[in-house]
């Protein structure tokens, strides 16, 4: 079993948060993980299991009060009325003198936040974490977290460029093409990194998105005319890491735009896409407002877009797609265990300059990352990042090309390309160097 980096930080929320939720996608091991935080003395309930789902609809608060002591409940989302019945127990044990922190651990496979009456029911009583599909830190160290996570490394006070072998800089494994191939086209579900090969991991893919569609969403919707969404999959797959033209998409399909834009809700909170939200800095008038859609998975992007190792490797270079939403969802995982907490968003102006990754901290430092599928990087691949600088001044931190080769390049002390290895790999940087 794979450890997840994210425990600290719900331990944490434990101790002083009436109720804790930990949503994500399906199949990422939520309930394993909270089942394991909360001990022997936890009582653990399924929202799954049809009778306690009736039980829990039916009456809420009654359920609650016959089972006073810590409870897990997962798939929350099932049953919306019981957020209201938690907040009447949390303000009564308030008005008490006797708060009751750590009391219900939830999780979901809906994103809550975009369910607003769920959401909105538990303001100031609630912490919520959200679980992606592992990180390649974690699939490759385990439980050894001496490696430094990519964000404390990027906004560490050392300005310096990477560089390997000196202490207190940023030091680097290395990873070859096959490896990044591999990791491009396996993606971070559990169930899918068990799969013997590429068939077997497809087979998984396609049982995965039915169940998706098929139960999660319907339950969402409570309507049953969902069977243009795997075609709507397929056509947003095509137009992944760009931004969505949803007139272009609703032509395509056939849709009108009141329904596109319901499926695309559905989807988002189903944890099966992302937008990336535009970065408007106060220094740019030019700057583009248009969110980017990602999938919050490579291995079910190169799934969708039928891409297999041998396809991949015969190519010219590397698919700018996957890649960069390889990088997309790692950034998502690395800033649920940052000590640094950053907003991650996209920056293009309406001239077409353009940064991949914005990475802004709660000091207003910003952080630009450049991902290129090419094995160096050249002076042009910093044009971005150049007119990122210049706009911003001081509030610039650094700038990175990330890349697929093994070479570390300092192009000056602000700007450096760097192996994509480094999501995973650095050792030595702290974020107070």
């Amino acid at each position: 079993m794979f450890p997840r980096y994210l425990v600290s930080a719900i331990g944490e929320s434990l101790v002083d948060t009436p109720v804790l939720l930990l949503h994500g996608a399906r199949q990422t091991g939520k309930s394993t993980l909270m089942r394991g935080l909360a001990g022997d003395e936890v009582r653990y309930i399924t929202l799954d299991d049809a009778a306690v789902l009736s039980a829990m609809r039916a009456d809420p608060a009654g359920y609650l009060a016959a089972n006073p002591g810590r409870l897990l409940i997962d798939e929350v989302q099932r049953a919306p009325d019981l957020f209201l019945a938690i907040k009447h127990e949390i303000d009564l044990a308030r008005m008490a003198g006797k708060p009751i922190n750590g009391r219900f651990l939830l999780s979901g496979s809906a994103n809550v936040l975009l369910l607003p009456r769920l959401a909105d029911s538990l303001a100031g009583r609630m912490e919520i974490h959200t679980l992606w599909p592992l990180s390649q830190s974690e699939i490759r160290h385990g439980s050894d977290r001496h490696k430094v996570n990519f964000i404390d490394a990027v906004f560490s006070l050392e300005p310096a460029a990477p560089r390997r072998g000196k202490r207190g800089h940023i030091v680097l494994d290395t990873a070859n093409r096959a490896d990044i191939i591999t990791q491009l086209l396996a993606g971070g579900y559990p169930e899918a990194l068990a799969r013997s090969g590429e068939k077997r991991r497809a087979a998984w893919f396609d049982a995965y998105l039915r169940t998706i569609i098929q139960r999660d969403i319907r339950d969402l919707a409570q309507i049953d005319g969902l069977v243009q969404l795997p075609q709507l999959l397929k056509v947003l797959a095509h137009k992944a890491t760009g931004t969505l033209n949803s007139a272009d998409v609703s032509r395509t399909l056939g849709l009108p735009q009141t329904t596109l834009r319901r499926y695309l809700q559905l989807l988002e909170t189903v944890f099966l896409i992302t937008p990336l939200p535009a970065w408007a800095p106060r220094e740019s008038h030019r700057a583009q407002k248009s969110p980017k859609l990602f999938f919050n998975d490579s291995g079910l992007l190169a799934h969708l877009l039928g891409l297999s190792a041998q396809g991949v490797a015969s190519a010219h270079g590397l698919p700018g797609q996957l890649l960069e939403t390889f990088v997309h969802a790692e950034l998502q995982k690395l800033r649920g265990w940052a000590n640094i907490q950053c907003e991650l968003m996209h920056y293009r102006t309406s001239s077409g300059m353009e940064v991949d990754f914005i990475l802004q901290d709660r000091e207003g430092r910003v952080v630009g990352v450049e991902v290129k599928s090419a094995s160096q990087a050249s002076a042009d691949d910093f044009k971005g990042l150049r007119h990122l600088r210049e706009i911003l001044g001081a509030r610039f931190y650094r700038g990175i090309v990330l890349h697929p080769g093994v070479q570390s390049i300092a192009f000056d002390p602000q700007l450096a390309s760097v192996p994509i290895a480094a999501l995973w790999a650095i050792e030595g940087a702290t974020a107070s160097a």
